[in-house]
């Protein structure tokens, strides 16, 4: 008979497939939340034609979606082409003993649910999705800022006075999963999306600053490689209103709260400056004991006025070249080029989750 030490213990494999679309600290806190049930995490990536046939074809691609949920901290392993219906055969085929997905509701395009089989054998444990924030809200706000934008061009100014539209104030019911609402950042949600470890004295700290709206591939691969340069990397993020001065008024998408998640949720990352200086000066780099400060090739965030004086004059200064040219301005001309079907497909997810949360609220008043 086959023994068995009582100190052995199981590992547990945890499955959380998903789309993964223009990824935020949402995903970050669901895949967060998935880790901490288990041992190894394991993320199946749905495939462009399969989120384009139940849902609508994904701004990122497949290869840009699989490498920034590689990206994130708590995730152990990737699976690419994960069916969009979540099957047994799929959990025991990667040895995961259950699956976890947020409270909110996904159904195929003929509104079955994605996670009925899994659920009937109770291999599905749920967790709460982060509120305030959601795939189709930031595409509901990129439509919103760009309706009317400007023309680089031609210098057209904005018939709107005010250009940073506030979607929540539509008059309109929202879904209590993926209507606009206000995320509000925490100490409690620092702690968990920090890893808590300082650097230590003998430490090569690396910084970097700038916008990172709508975290993205390019930021990722930056990361990657600002990371490389030393042992401790810290990312200092601009207040709202100085992005707005070097990038225009319809800036930042993401305010300062929701981009500090983003980032910390980045495995790279060792520490945030929320609020950064715009001019890197001797203060802050002896305060945060920098050895090298860097930066992309990129200057969409460089006013005319250098911020990086200090650090070139002490020889602490380098260019990177991620060899990665994507920006958020692109992303935002993927979403604009696909407005109508955006806008559509958003509308119908709302009203079905509309009509699903009406639903249990009546089974649960009966």
């Amino acid at each position: 008979m086959e023994e068995f030490s009582i100190n052995e213990k199981k590992e547990v494999r945890v499955w959380c497939d998903g789309c993964y679309d223009l990824v935020h600290f949402g995903h970050g806190n669901l895949l967060r939340q998935a880790k901490a049930k288990g041992d190894k995490l394991i993320v199946g990536i749905h495939s462009d034609e399969e989120i384009t046939r139940h849902k609508r074809p994904p701004v990122l691609t497949q290869e840009e979606r699989l490498k920034l949920v590689q990206g994130i901290k708590w995730v152990d392993e990737v699976v690419e082409n994960a069916p969009y219906i979540t099957t047994l055969e799929t959990l025991d085929q990667y040895n995961c003993d259950f699956c976890v997905h947020g409270d909110d509701i996904t159904t195929t395009n003929d509104g079955k649910d994605t996670y009925q089989i899994v659920k009937d054998e109770k291999r599905l444990e749920t967790v709460s999705r982060t509120n305030g924030i959601s795939t189709t809200d930031l595409v509901n706000r990129i439509l919103s800022l760009t309706r009317k934008s400007v023309s680089q061009e031609t210098n057209d100014i904005l018939e709107d006075k005010e250009l940073s539209v506030d979607i929540s104030k539509d008059s309109k019911p929202k879904s209590p999963w993926t209507g606009s609402s206000q995320f509000l950042l925490t100490t409690q949600k620092l702690i968990q999306f920090s890893d808590g470890k300082s650097s230590k004295p003998n430490d090569k700290v690396i910084y970097v600053a700038g916008a990172f709206d709508l975290f993205h591939v390019g930021h990722l691969d930056f990361l990657e490689k600002a990371k490389s340069q030393g042992d401790y990397l810290i990312v200092g993020l601009h207040e709202d209103t100085v992005i707005k001065e070097y990038k225009g008024q319809m800036y930042p998408i993401m305010n300062l709260q929701e981009r500090t998640m983003n980032v910390l949720a980045c495995k790279y990352v060792n520490e945030v400056v929320m609020g950064a200086p715009y001019t890197v000066d001797e203060n802050l780099m002896k305060h945060l004991n920098v050895f090298l400060v860097c930066h992309g090739k990129i200057d969409s965030d460089v006013l005319l006025n250098d911020p990086y004086g200090v650090p070139k004059k002490l020889g602490k200064y380098e260019v990177l070249d991620s060899e990665n040219d994507m920006t958020t301005e692109k992303i935002m001309t993927r979403i604009k080029t696909h407005r109508q079907q955006l806008e559509a497909r958003n509308h119908e997810k709302e009203r079905k989750e509309m009509e699903s949360f009406a639903e249990q609220r009546t089974q649960t008043s009966g």
